[in-house]
């Protein structure tokens, strides 16, 4: 029902700027669901770190607190691509990161979970960040 497909990924030295795709190729226009950010670096686990939830033309985001400040998670206006802008970028950010996607979820729901992948039921396939000191 849903395919993602991200990009953007790439090495980078540590100070710098990123910006992350993620295209819904075969989407559903008929329902709200959350889109999230996640990323895993090798020996740990996958961490959530930016959410978006809405309805088009309003969108509410929330953010790890790894994050908070530095990244800034959008959508484009007919909500086919959905983005990571990363600044201010530490090797501590070097991950694989993914994009994700929820089913269906209420019209009232205004926060993403980041704490839970399972919760996502559609999955990228990844894109490579690598950040050099």
């Amino acid at each position: 029902q849903l395919q993602l497909v991200e990009s953007g990924g790439g090495s980078v030295q540590a100070g710098g700027s990123l910006r992350l795709s993620c295209v819904e190729t075969i989407s559903t226009s008929a329902s709200r669901y959350c889109m999230a950010w996640f990323r895993q670096a090798p020996g740990k686990e996958r961490e959530g770190i930016a959410g978006i939830v809405g309805d088009g033309r309003t969108n509410f985001a929330n953010y790890a607190d790894s994050v908070k400040g530095r990244f800034a998670i959008s959508k484009d206006n007919a909500g086919k691509t959905l983005y990571l802008l990363m600044d201010s970028l530490r090797p501590d950010d070097t991950a694989t990161y993914y994009c994700a996607a929820t089913r269906a979820v209420p019209r009232y729901q205004v926060s993403c979970p980041l704490g839970t992948p399972d919760a996502y039921t559609y999955w990228g396939q990844g894109t490579q960040v690598t950040v050099s000191s």
